[in-house]
């Protein structure tokens, strides 16, 4: 079984729970992060890993959304959640991985604490470089790995527990995996310690 299976499946496991363990380790501090960053959401916008669609309740009118997810039982809850969403969702079963959509097609695209859990980030972020148009952005919400240098260390000897258990990895570095895929020039701003942290990167 591939990783991408393995930790598809992990996803589809802790589905019927994922709002409230969500809920016990981000809190009202998702909310509190993610609506300065969906009001930069415009036009075509491709959301990466929607989850259980919490974030759909925050994109601003005039945004026409694709929300895709690689678990099936996490769009299936999304889905009945925003069957009335106040803007127009399309939802896709996909892997970032391997995006089904033409070059150039996105104005947007949001990923939210998602790039924990790409088997291969890198190949992923290619992906959405591709699919986004000339001057569009990626605007993301993620955890990495801390370089602090206690912290970072706690973090690569801890990072086994969650990533079998859901599939999460704590100690990516994913500023330098956007470099490896063409990125350049990321407005970064820090939101908790240098762990978790906004940024807006513009396709050139």
């Amino acid at each position: 079984m591939s990783s991408t299976e393995k930790i598809k499946k992990r996803y589809d496991r802790i589905a019927s729970c994922y709002d409230w363990l969500e809920g016990v380790m981000a809190g009202s501090r998702f909310e509190k992060w993610m609506q300065p960053i969906l009001r930069k959401a415009k036009g075509k916008t491709l959301e990466a890993g929607i989850g259980t669609g919490r974030s759909i309740p925050y994109y601003p009118k005039g945004v026409q959304l694709t929300a895709i997810d690689f678990s099936p039982k996490m769009l299936k809850k999304a889905e009945k959640k925003f069957a009335e969403s106040p803007i127009p969702v399309k939802f896709m079963e996909m892997d970032v991985q391997h995006l089904e959509f033409p070059d150039n097609s996105f104005d947007t695209v949001v990923t939210s604490c998602v790039f924990c859990s790409v088997p291969d980030p890198v190949k992923g972020l290619k992906e959405i470089r591709r699919v986004l148009k000339p001057g569009g952005q990626l605007l993301m919400l993620e955890h990495m790995r801390s370089h602090k240098k206690f912290l970072g260390k706690l973090m690569d000897w801890l990072n086994f527990i969650p990533l079998n258990i859901w599939g999460a990895n704590i100690n990516r570095e994913t500023l330098d995996n956007l470099k490896k895929a063409g990125f350049s020039n990321p407005e970064v701003k820090d939101l908790w310690m240098d762990i978790v942290k906004q940024i807006r990167v513009t396709k050139y």
